[in-house]
């Protein structure tokens, strides 16, 4: 990796990219930022893979767009995101079947500028690793996932950790919604 791996606890940077939305003509492309993402009060979870037309990232993203309607549940507002660009993207949508249909925006980060700043770009290959960040309303990441880039990540998992993290409480190992939390008792002696 080029840099450190943005951390829990650090700010998430600003950033203002291309995003693809859509595959009918003319609607295809907006501006994202930071404030989109976490307006209303919303939570973000940003995941990030290799390189458009492979193999791995597709069956990512179809799971992730399976589960929409989870993070839109839990007032998670959900961005993928590539060092791609946004036509490379918009093909790559209009091209595979299981893409055609997503319900969240594919950021086009073709400068590489945010990956770099989160510390999740290859130095040789100059793409992004497989990495997944969970940020808070104020911008501030509280979990950070990062994989090989032969391998493909669990979207489930992701799903426990944001349940976890929303409950603010104590979570147990394999800890999943609706499960007790524990109680930290202080000992007096």
């Amino acid at each position: 990796m080029s840099n450190r791996v943005l951390s829990i606890g650090s700010t998430f940077p600003a950033f203002k990219k291309k995003a693809v939305v859509s595959i009918e003509k003319g609607k295809e492309f907006i501006e994202l930022t930071n404030e989109h993402a976490s307006k209303d009060g919303k939570w973000t979870v940003m995941f990030w893979w290799p390189k458009d037309f492979t193999f791995v990232c597709p069956t990512e993203i179809a799971e992730f767009n399976k589960k929409t309607s989870d993070f839109e549940d839990r007032d998670t507002v959900l961005i993928g995101a590539s060092t791609d660009s946004e036509f490379v993207h918009a093909a790559w949508r209009r091209d595979h079947a299981d893409l055609r249909d997503l319900k969240f925006p594919m950021l086009a980060d073709t400068s590489k500028s945010l990956a770099e700043e989160l510390g999740i770009l290859d130095a040789e290959e100059k793409i992004a690793y497989r990495a997944t960040f969970i940020i808070v309303p104020q911008g501030i990441v509280r979990w950070v996932s990062v994989y090989d880039l032969n391998v493909g990540r669990n979207v489930q998992e992701v799903l426990r950790v944001l349940d976890a993290l929303q409950t603010d409480e104590l979570c147990p190992c394999n800890w999943k919604q609706g499960e007790e939390t524990l109680t930290a008792q202080l000992s007096m002696n």
